[in-house]
């Protein structure tokens, strides 16, 4: 019987991370989903053509081609019809991996609503809105405006569950300050839910949000500092859209001399282990029959 597979985003390749991080990590995740018994799919888009699941020579590719597309699903026809390769965002992602029957999904922080004020909002949320998957992540961005992100979660009937914690984590801190819909402690219980939730007809995905451990997190009064100040720069650069993601995560990582950094491969690591424990609860409970 195959291995139940996890999906893995490849824009943290292509524009997330800086070389050598971003195939040294990729090649990470790989590893960490194989050793917890599941078969990872790294996806991205190669010469125009969809791929769901990567050998080493196209890791390798991706991470060092340079002017990549960043594919959301709005960019698929036109990367397919212009032959690009490109890495695909959570949205991206989620398409391609529901459409190849994978249920379990690990990224790092899903995008959001950056500013109320600018609209500036992203296709992830509506992607969990209407694709039934479940998205191992540590919350939304810390760039972002956490608030609004999980009010937009709320209009979209979006389940939020907190992994072992009791708030939504602010993907660099363990907290926010802000709820979630529930908290489930143990791969299972999270495996129990989703088939429950889409047994009822619903059609969203269940987003997962573990927190950093106290030893890798960045306290949210240091790292909003930082924050505050690469907002700041972006509007004086009118640095808005796609590009705004990564300039801000990349300014971030200057500012806090790399401990964003190892932060964001710290918690990339940790979703990528825990969504293969999900993936194989989901495989044991489909099996089995017995949710």
């Amino acid at each position: 019987m195959p291995l139940p597979r996890v999906a893995l985003e490849s824009t943290v390749i292509t524009h997330g991370l800086p070389r050598p991080h971003n195939l040294d990590l990729a090649r990470q995740l790989e590893d960490i989903v194989h050793e917890h018994g599941a078969q990872p799919a790294t996806i991205a888009v190669l010469d125009g053509q969809i791929r769901i699941g990567l050998n080493e020579a196209e890791l390798e590719r991706l991470a060092n081609e340079p002017n990549v597309r960043k594919i959301s699903r709005r960019d698929f026809a036109t990367a397919i019809l212009k032959r690009e390769s490109g890495g695909t965002t959570v949205a991206g992602t989620m398409f391609a991996a529901h459409r190849a029957g994978i249920r379990v999904f690990a990224t790092g922080g899903i995008g959001g609503v950056h500013e109320v004020e600018t609209l500036d909002i992203s296709a992830d949320l509506q992607a969990l809105a209407d694709t039934p998957m479940i998205v191992v992540c540590a919350g939304a961005k810390a760039i972002l405006d956490l608030p609004a992100t999980l009010e937009y979660l709320e209009t979209m009937s979006v389940p939020v569950i907190g992994y072992q914690t009791d708030e939504f984590p602010a993907f660099y801190s363990r907290y926010s300050g802000l709820p979630i819909n529930a908290r489930l402690d143990t791969p299972e219980e999270v495996a129990r839910f989703a088939h429950t939730h889409w047994e009822l007809g619903l059609k969203s995905a269940v987003l997962v949000c573990q927190p950093l451990s106290p030893e890798e997190e960045i306290p949210a009064d240091k790292i909003n500092r930082y924050i505050e100040q690469a907002r700041r720069e972006a509007k004086e650069r009118d640095i808005h859209g796609q590009p705004l993601t990564p300039f801000l995560l990349a300014r971030l990582a200057e500012l806090t001399g790399g401990e964003s950094l190892r932060a964001n491969l710290a918690l990339l690591r940790n979703n990528a282990r825990l969504a293969a424990q999900i993936a194989i609860a989901l495989h044991n409970q489909t099996s089995q029959k017995v949710i």
